[in-house]
């Protein structure tokens, strides 16, 4: 367990753990990419290099920093790196756009930012880690939050043998009243980002209760093709890595034959996945049987559609597991069986589930209402650039959808039901949070964005799924003047994350 200093938690659990697996995994395969591949020892070696180079930096204890990185072994290593340093690992998109860029920056006081080649630093320079946002009710209008104050970095530099660029700016450490160990960025329930602060504690709990539901051991094969940067790529790829001393398989560029390749040369056992990666793999023309013992392959992010997870299981082989995880707490349910496609399975050990009605009481079995959860891998607080009145709870009595009530039971803002044998399944949102690629999505923050367009009058937003092809947000809207649907598109994709942008724009006379 991590030691205690000055009543925080130390930070270096994952380096810790990464010590522990390289010696006793030594030699063996600890992370693979492409067609390289890093021991355990190998990539102590590294981490150990990067964490002189961030200190001679001036990167100290207690300093928050981004990595705006894919899923490339440089994420690792730098997070690992800054885990000996007992610094703070704040992953974000390298897609995010602008806009959401000066909203994480004026939540999260970064002491660096890595990036890649241009990555972002137009924004960066222009917001500063200290750009501020102006708190506005309602729904967002997509337009770049005002800007009060601009500060330029102290150092700019390409860290040793890469292309990547540290920007260190002369920022104090945030005074938080918690050390966190990552900072994990989702989104509220308007759409705007949240970082939901990982303790050391929490962390540990999150990856054993992983660990103990999935039977991960040193044997197993990890394939994280989802982004290590949002929180299920973490939680079920890098993390049960490291404390089991597993073999990680990092894939950047989600293809559906480059991930089935991958999955048969090398016998991949566990997967966490969404929908939309399952449909790709099963309309594989070349798709065959997996012979895979004790095949975890996990669908999260989405609803899994029984088409979906019939077709995955009549082309591969393997049944897919339905798998129910949030930024805040990790894992909270698998229907490890895979019997049922349509549940999430029951709460994993550690974890407890309760529905209740609007006004708080628990409810019975098959009676639909919110779902709260509760864990010791529960993380205790979260920031964002502003408070809204518009997230408060419909009733006094209840916390606002994303807080903790008195008792420790975490409002999820989702809408579910236990059976009599305690599966949970989903059946809705309490607000207008959808999940597209397995990343939430505000409809009222697009429909601001929308709006924000001058020949736009009115919008309305939805989500359109198909069991195939997975979710994709399309628009309604009333014009002002003659546009092409490409013009709005375009205004969109310059405000919004990719996976927000609608796919289609539908003109129309009234909404």
């Amino acid at each position: 367990m991590p030691l205690i200093s000055d009543g925080f938690l130390f930070m270096t659990l994952l380096y810790d753990w990464l010590k522990t697996a390289a010696k006793a995994q030594g030699n063996s395969k600890a992370l693979v990419y492409r067609d390289n591949y890093l021991s355990w020892r190998g990539l102590l070696h590294r981490v150990d290099r990067r964490a002189q180079e961030f200190k001679a930096m001036g990167i100290k204890e207690g300093a928050w920093v981004g990595l705006m990185l894919g899923n490339v072994p440089d994420f690792v290593i730098l997070a690992l790196a800054l885990s000996k340093l007992n610094a703070a690992v704040v992953p974000i998109d390298p897609t995010t756009g602008s806009r959401e860029l000066e909203l994480i920056l004026a939540a999260a006081p970064l002491r660096a930012l890595v990036t890649r080649p241009r990555g972002s630093e137009g924004s960066i320079n222009a917001a500063g880690p200290t750009g501020n946002s102006r708190a506005r009710p309602g729904r967002t209008t997509g337009q770049m939050p005002a800007v009060t104050g601009e500060e330029v970095p102290e150092i700019r530099r390409r860290l040793q043998g890469t292309l990547l660029t540290c920007s260190v700016f002369k920022r104090p450490n945030p005074d938080v009243g918690l050390n966190p160990l990552a900072v994990m960025f989702t989104a509220d329930s308007l759409g705007d980002p949240k970082g939901v602060l990982r303790a050391v504690d929490k962390v540990q709990a999150a990856v054993e209760n992983v660990i103990e539901a999935l039977d991960i051991a040193s044997d197993t094969r990890i394939l994280t093709a989802v982004p290590l940067f949002h929180a299920y790529g973490w939680d079920l790829g890098l993390l049960p890595t490291l404390l089991t001393g597993a073999t990680m398989y990092l894939e950047e560029e989600i293809s559906a034959r480059r991930v089935a390749k991958l999955l048969r040369e090398h016998s991949i056992d566990l997967l966490p996945g969404t929908p939309t990666m399952y449909a790709e793999l099963s309309r594989l023309p070349t798709a065959k049987p997996l012979k895979i013992k004790k095949a975890r392959y996990l669908s999260s992010g989405s609803r899994l559609e029984l088409e979906v997870a019939q077709s995955f299981t009549d082309r591969f082989a393997i049944k897919l597991i339905s798998c129910y995880h949030t930024t805040e707490i990790g894992v909270i349910a698998l229907d490890r069986t895979a019997k049922t496609q349509s549940s999430v399975g029951k709460a994993i050990g550690g974890v407890e589930l309760r529905i209740t009605d609007g006004a708080g009481s628990k409810l019975t079995s098959n009676k639909e209402g919110l779902v709260w959860v509760k864990s010791a891998s529960l993380s205790p607080m979260s920031i964002g650039p502003f408070k809204d009145e518009a997230v408060a709870a419909s009733r006094d009595q209840l916390v606002p959808i994303g807080e903790i009530d008195e008792g420790g039971w975490f409002r999820t803002g989702d809408l579910g039901k236990l059976d009599r044998t305690g599966k949970l399944f989903l059946t809705g949102r309490e607000d207008d949070v959808v999940k597209v690629e397995g990343k939430r999505v505000a409809l009222g923050e697009v429909e601001g964005c929308l709006e924000s367009f001058p020949k736009v009058k009115a919008a309305q937003a939805r989500v359109v799924t198909d069991p195939m092809s997975g979710a994709m947000v399309v628009a309604r809207v009333v014009t002002m003047a003659t546009c092409q649907a490409e013009e709005i598109i375009d205004h969109c994709a310059r405000n919004l994350a990719p996976y927000k942008v609608p796919r289609r724009i539908e003109f129309c006379d009234q909404i």
